[in-house]
């Protein structure tokens, strides 16, 4: 009998369970720790955020779900990873904390997938986040709730004829998911415009971007309509057309009750005021410890500095001259031991996608890369395959591979809600990560890679959230709707 223990109930980690649970017969155990009670659809917060989604339409109770599949469930923090056991205990466990009480747990593993997703590190900006109380959030639903109230009464002073500066992007100069800010900044816009609203309305999209349409990847040349256009010129159209202003190259390091301090590559100190901001922060690792079996930290071993776990990646310093395809994961297993994995946000990428970039005082203002959404649940599956093979082979087994240097992905920015009202901009990259050796010219396979505007994109993004609600519930039938 084995046990596997998956450490977080996201994308990537319930994925991971769910293929686990499917694949090994029940005598062998699928445990689950995660400190959420709920499964979310992350990519619909956006419309929490706009009062056009409630947070139970985007949410369900794991624990039903686990019990029904006979996966067991631990409502915990994961404290520290003990892969050698210790002087108490000569298998490798977990220690666990409650949500609820401080009685710490030790569980058992065989194989451990660490899939905890970052940690919302909003105090690496000081002022920022719904906890310092001066900006909103939307990277989850309860943030993203409190983004509506507060955004609903920014509409509700406009309509009382009260102008409203308007600041969303990013809120550190490392930030990621510039796509989220990207698409909620498309989706208030087109709130206020409905409302006729807009001249009531300064509306600026602030980002660390070197250009727009970066996106953390370096940014892309999309064809469309047989041409080859940048994302740069893709994105500052879209937002051109909404009346958005934008500030790039910006890494903001300070926010106060109205006001964003940034600093951008020329060394200059600035800053704009607001009256209603949403800044996605910066992500760090969960913080979990790790020990040997004399109760020696081992934490750099298995973690980068950043507190991600590094995996079967190339760490070797390199200038952005040097970086290479194959310096990607392709099966996100430890180095330090080979029954840990760590998939999705949770593994320590060997270096960016986008050029870095720093000021003349040195910060270096550059999108961190992106591994959310689709890659998340594409790496997911192929580690629980990978242990899946192991547990039936009795040793370790790495058959299954998901290198963002293999792996597509698809980005629906919609704005707007509904059956009728709504556009999006649907965009798909192939490879993720830019791979010159192959793709000379572009870095990417451009039949593959493309961009278009439209309703039916909208469309998509409104089934999609139907079809993944429904996989993540595992309905009947489940397994059959990709990652």
């Amino acid at each position: 009998m084995s046990r596997v223990v998956v450490l977080g109930a996201g994308i990537s980690g319930h994925t991971a369970a769910m293929h686990l649970r499917r694949k090994l017969s029940k005598k062998h155990e699928v445990v689950v720790i995660s400190p959420n009670s709920n499964y979310q659809w992350v990519p619909s917060n956006i419309w929490v955020g706009i009062g056009r989604m409630k947070p139970k339409q985007v949410i369900f109770p794991l624990e039903p779900v686990y019990r029904r599949k006979g996966i067991v469930y631990y409502q915990a923090f994961a404290e520290s990873i003990h892969p050698e056991g210790n002087a108490e205990n000569e298998q490798s466990f977990v220690r666990i904390k409650p949500v609820s009480g401080d009685e710490r747990q030790d569980i058992q593993y065989d194989y451990l997938i660490n899939a905890t997703g970052p940690k919302l590190n909003f105090e690496a900006t000081p002022g920022l986040g719904p906890e310092a109380g001066n900006t909103v959030s939307v990277c989850t639903y309860g943030h993203a709730a409190e983004a509506w109230e507060k955004f609903h009464a920014a509409l509700k002073k406009m309509e009382a004829g009260e102008k409203q500066r308007i600041v969303i992007g990013t809120g550190h100069p490392k930030a990621t998911c510039q796509g989220a800010a990207f698409e909620y900044i498309l989706n208030v816009a087109f709130e206020i415009n409905k409302r006729k609203l807009t001249h009531l309305a300064d509306i600026t999209y602030i980002t660390n971007e070197y250009e727009l349409g970066d996106f953390g990847m370096g940014g892309a040349f999309v064809k469309r309509n047989g041409y080859v256009t940048s994302t740069k010129v893709f994105s500052s159209s879209i937002l051109a057309e909404y009346g958005i202003r934008w500030i790039k190259r910006a890494g903001v390091k300070e926010v106060t009750k109205s006001t964003i301090h940034y600093e951008n590559l020329d060394g200059e100190n600035k800053q704009i005021d607001y009256d209603f901001a949403m800044l996605i922060p910066g992500f760090a690792g969960a913080g979990i410890k790790a020990f040997d079996k004399f109760d020696k930290d081992i934490s750099d071993q298995l973690f980068a500095p950043n507190g991600f776990m590094k995996v079967d990646a190339d760490y070797t310093p390199k200038s952005y001259e040097e970086w290479k395809a194959d310096d990607w994961p392709s099966t996100y297993q430890s180095p330090a031991y080979d029954n840990i994995f760590a998939p999705g946000i949770a593994f320590a990428p060997p270096h960016g996608i986008s050029k870095p970039m720093f000021s003349k005082n040195g910060t270096d203002i550059t999108p961190a890369p992106p591994r959310t959404g689709m890659p998340s649940g594409v790496m997911g599956k192929v580690v629980a395959q990978n242990v899946i093979d192991s547990i039936k082979a009795g040793k370790i087994v790495l058959k299954h591979h998901a290198s963002m240097t293999r792996m597509g992905s698809a980005c629906v920015v919609s704005s707007g809600y509904g059956l009728r009202k709504g556009s999006a901009a649907t965009m798909t990259v192939f490879p993720i990560v830019p791979d010159f050796d192959k793709y000379p010219e572009w870095g990417r396979d451009l039949k593959y890679t493309v961009g278009e505007p439209g309703t039916a994109g909208h469309w998509i993004k409104l089934v999609l959230h139907i079809m993944f609600i429904y996989k993540a519930k595992g309905k009947p039938f489940w397994f059959l709707i990709p990652e």
